[in-house]
């Protein structure tokens, strides 16, 4: 982002069996999500720093002593300048067992009238546009689901300064975002926006309402004023990705130093949804644990799993008391299991790094509570 320019942003936002509570709007801004079994959105809120290059798991690890629980990751992008050694599976489920949340990010296609000359653009022809973001959100799946990101998760496009005065470059940027939203709502994901705050981010908050355009769920903003304040931004009124949908990047390029580690970040402040991911855990019982179609042993079984079988838990919820607990474990499959028998932290209640399930399906896009 902002390595390639002077300014950079990215932005999504979760499952609609999950969100729970963008206002609803008419026509195409409520493009609807259908999300497979499994699927859940993490939101996070608080600091977030974001590196060019996914810094090494041992950095990550003395950064723990820092203010940051986030960090912004280059998952993929035609324009992605940065190469990314450290960004595998393996780290992406490393650096979730410590407690920190992804904002992945595309760096695709460029405005025609903007960013970096020698950066590859999107095409001023409108048909062209909208073929180019369905193309970027598949690619951004695609690289998403490599690093064991699963549906539910927010996927941020980073969209760099461009001209305000040009319509035709305009129209092609928010024709592009919009089949980018499109796409992800059609397999399952959220879709996050990053723009400067002058020069991008009010003319998609002047589409909010557009019946033409699909209104992505969340907005990350670049304004380097040392504001970290999610409120009062220029131009952008706050009923605007008003449910825990923003981001913004309030101070750009600087060395930080934590627990020995100096890294060149941008600062982050965010209230928005994140990448969801699954985390390992052992069935604990003597005999072959129950999984359910809900949280609860009145629901219905749907499969067992033998003893010390591992278990892909992607957030835990409250639900009928089994032994010393009344959380309930929600699988990568859509299926439920007591905690009681499971090897996560504690035995009686919820366990980092885990997120909190959201809130019962809904048939509409809705932010997910706060884990």
């Amino acid at each position: 982002m902002r390595r390639l320019l002077a300014v950079s942003a990215s932005c999504v936002l979760g499952p609609a069996a999950v969100l729970a509570a963008a206002p609803t709007a008419s026509a195409e801004p409520t493009t609807p999500v259908t999300y497979p079994a499994g699927a859940t959105a993490t939101r996070h809120s608080g600091l977030a720093f974001d590196t060019c290059t996914a810094p090494p798991l041992s950095s990550i690890r003395a950064w723990n002593a820092s203010p940051y629980r986030a960090v912004g990751v280059y998952v993929s992008g035609v324009n992605r300048t940065c190469t990314q050694p450290e960004l595998t599976a393996s780290w992406v489920a490393s650096v979730s067992q410590l407690r920190w949340r992804l904002l992945p990010i595309h760096k695709g296609l460029q405005p025609p009238c903007g960013a970096r000359p020698s950066d590859a653009k999107i095409s001023r022809t409108l048909s062209t546009a909208r073929s180019q973001g369905t193309a970027a959100a598949t690619q951004a799946i695609s690289a998403a689901k490599a690093l064991g990101m699963l549906p539910g998760s927010a996927l941020y496009n980073d969209i760099e300064h461009y001209d305000q005065t040009d319509t035709g470059c305009r129209n092609a940027v928010l024709t592009y975002l919009s089949a980018w939203t499109k796409e992800l709502h059609r397999v399952g994901w959220v879709s996050g926006v990053y723009m400067n705050l002058n020069l991008g981010a009010k003319q998609l908050s002047d589409a909010y309402t557009s019946t033409t355009y699909a209104r992505p769920d969340a907005l990350w903003i670049a304004r380097y004023d040392g504001l970290d304040s999610l409120k009062g931004w220029a131009n952008i009124a706050d009923s605007k990705w008003a449910r825990h949908q923003r981001v913004k990047q309030y101070r750009g390029s600087h060395d930080e130093t934590y627990g020995g580690v100096k890294l060149n970040i941008d600062n982050d402040r965010l209230d928005a949804p994140v990448a969801t991911v699954a985390y390992s855990y052992k069935v604990t019982s003597a005999t072959p644990l129950n999984a359910r179609t809900g949280p609860g042993t009145g629901y219905p079984v749907a499969a067992t799993y033998a003893p010390g079988a591992t278990l892909r838990v992607v957030c835990q919820t409250p639900g009928t008391k089994v032994g010393t607990t009344s959380v309930w474990n929600k699988l990568s499959n859509g299926r439920y299991v007591t905690d009681h028998y499971v090897s996560t932290p504690s035995s009686t209640g919820y366990s980092a790094p885990l997120p909190r399930c959201p809130a019962a399906p809904t048939p509409t896009r809705r932010p997910p509570p706060a884990d």
